[in-house]
């Protein structure tokens, strides 16, 4: 939209006296008023210093619509007499369409003395020397086509596709209800979510004389319902070139922010023309030009094995089901996963916040085995429940080990153990490690957007004990967990990045834990596999990881999670509302074949 009109000034320089017997608004002042209403936007304001109004006004309107400038400036050089005595005002006029894209041209217009004083001339002229009548000024941006996006071996994840946007203007529907159902019969088909009343609850929230957007297309889904839709009044379909996964569904979170980052590079290297255009809006000529330049490649993180691997891992799932991948040594990303109960909900993988359950054990040891509280072979108490200032937190069940070495009491991930050792920690204990670990840690990174999580200080009794078991106050992403379980394989965290060549922001360099304290983790993290909660994946190789129920809602359901790594891949599931850690350990053990 126009920004509010930045006069230049007026330089009046009269290379030849001009003579009035007006009392009203000199010839300087006419053109001032008239040149500074057309810069401002103000169709009416400029059409009635002229001496055409209706038609100057009708001009003035088609040119701001068809040029859409953020900002106009106009600067009068000079009033004089022309060769035929009339008064002539030759200025400046700069349109500034934003990014750097700013066209400059002179100009004059002639003013006439009439019973009403001074007036501009009017013809089309006015607006730019080679204006007629009939005609406009338009400004056409030239963009130009994405590159291609491959991953980190060269694979094209995406593709410059041709995108057809359905769109629907109630105002030349007539009967809007009823185009909004023959739309929805026909593009149902390919979009489930939409139906009649989607599409009129788009129409109601868009504003007066806007067209609403009902969906965008590929073009082949498009060719399916062109021959149901194209006849309908009121919907138009504009085409557009822009980036899709290379397969439907592939990559669909993580790529979208990909996509918007190629289109800031299409529109940074936009070219730009202004025509001249005739009532029916054919050009006539082509007043300024600026090329286009070429879009430089983007190269993601992602591994395509993986992703397709992470994606088979938790499509099969009812329950919605996401997994993250990092490379612990460098933080690159390489799988986002969700299934298509986790899409409707958005990105959730990168930035929902969950509580991670017992999978947070791994903060909570770290936590104690920095204090100097435990090692992996302190003996601990795991008793099947235990009362913390009269809130009772069981095990799983309410097994009981009795009296173990921590490394057992992880292994078997024994919730009275760990409670424990969170209420005998300080109450920013748990904040710190997790923040040693990336959780908590916010990024920029380009892309996408994530939220790795929060732990708060936990003041009382009760809630260390519940925080310390991953309840609580405490809630995280899988993103966040990965990026806790990638920090604990590299030794320290890794700072995530996603395209190749951009740099992510941190807003802090957390120091690791100790090396000592990390050892005796894996140490542990591996035996929760060989002999504790996920054995089931004693069968993947060398796995480190640990195992996660949470309980949300009224706390009769609960969430599955594992997160764990192997080699240079370290990961987090989470299948939510499962019951138990069974089917993400499950989902871990389908990624870990397939990758």
């Amino acid at each position: 939209m126009v920004s509010t009109r930045i006069f230049a000034g007026l330089a009046a320089l009269l290379l030849v006296p001009l003579a009035s017997c007006s009392t009203g608004p000199s010839e300087e002042d006419v053109a001032t008023s008239f040149l500074t209403a057309v810069a401002a936007g103000d169709a009416a304001g400029a059409a009635a210093q002229t001496d055409n109004p209706e038609q100057a006004r009708q001009a003035v309107e088609a040119v701001r619509r068809a040029m859409s400038p953020e900002a106009v400036h106009a600067t009068v050089r000079d009033v004089a007499e022309d060769q035929q005595g009339t008064p002539t005002a030759k200025f400046d006029m700069s349109w500034d369409f934003g990014a750097g894209k700013v066209w400059n041209y002179p100009g004059e217009l002639k003013l006439a003395e009439g019973e009403q004083g001074w007036k501009v001339r009017w013809a089309p002229s006015v607006l730019h020397p080679q204006l007629q009548a009939g005609q406009s000024l338009a400004f056409r941006e030239q963009r130009p086509d994405p590159a291609p996006v491959r991953d980190r071996d060269g694979v094209e994840v995406m593709r410059p596709e041709q995108l057809v946007t359905v769109s629907l203007s109630p105002q030349e529907a007539g009967d809007v209800p009823k185009v909004a159902g023959s739309l929805a019969n026909a593009l149902s088909a390919i979009e489930p979510a939409i139906t009649q009343q989607s599409i009129m609850d788009g129409v109601g929230r868009t504003p007066p004389g806007q067209p609403y957007p009902v969906v965008t297309l590929r073009q082949g889904d498009y060719e399916q319902v062109k021959g149901q839709i194209y006849e309908l009044p009121g919907v138009r379909f504009p085409a557009q070139t822009r980036l899709v996964a290379a397969e439907r569904g592939y990559g669909s979170q993580v790529l979208a922010g990909v996509a918007r980052k190629s289109d800031e590079q299409v529109a940074a290297n936009a070219g730009w023309r202004v025509v001249v255009v005739d009532a029916a809006g054919n050009e006539a000529a082509e007043l300024h030009r600026v090329a286009e330049r070429p879009v430089e490649p983007i190269a993601v993180t992602l591994g395509d094995r993986t992703q397709r691997a992470a994606e088979q891992a938790v499509d099969q799932i009812p329950q919605a089901s996401m997994l993250v991948a990092l490379q612990p040594s460098t933080g690159e990303v390489l799988a986002v996963a969700q299934n298509s109960a986790a899409d409707a909900q958005g990105p959730v993988a990168l930035s929902g916040q969950y509580p991670p359950g017992s999978t947070f054990k791994t903060v909570t040891a770290t936590a104690g085995l920095e204090a100097g509280k435990v090692d992996v072979g302190t003996q601990v108490d795991c008793p099947a429940k235990k009362t913390f200032d009269g809130r009772v937190l069981p095990n799983d069940k309410e097994f009981d080990l009795g009296r173990v070495p921590l490394h057992t009491a992880f292994a078997r991930s024994c919730n009275t153990t760990f409670a424990q050792l969170a209420v005998d920690l300080p109450a920013q204990a748990l904040t710190d490690s997790a923040h040693q670990l990336g959780l908590g840690v916010d990024f920029e990174m380009p892309g996408a957007t994530t939220i790795t999580g929060k732990v708060p200080p936990a003041d009382t009794a009760v809630q260390r004990a519940e925080n310390g078991i991953g309840q609580g106050t405490v809630l995280a992403s899988p993103f966040g967990m990965a990026l806790v379980t990638a920090s604990i394989a590299n030794g320290r965290m890794p700072v995530p990045s996603l395209i190749r060549g951009a740099q992510t922001k941190a807003d802090a360099t957390p120091q690791p834990p100790s090396p000592q304290s990390l050892d005796q983790l894996r140490q542990m993290m591996r035996e929760v596999v060989t002999a504790g909660t996920a054995t089931a994946l004693a069968g993947s190789g060398e796995v480190r990881g640990k195992t996660g129920t949470a309980q949300f809602g009224d706390g009769t359901h609960s969430h599955g999670w594992f997160v764990g790594y192997r080699d240079d891949v370290a990961f987090a599931v989470l299948v939510t509302d499962a019951g138990s850690s069974g089917p993400a350990v499950e989902a871990a053990r389908r990624f870990l074949s397939a990758s």
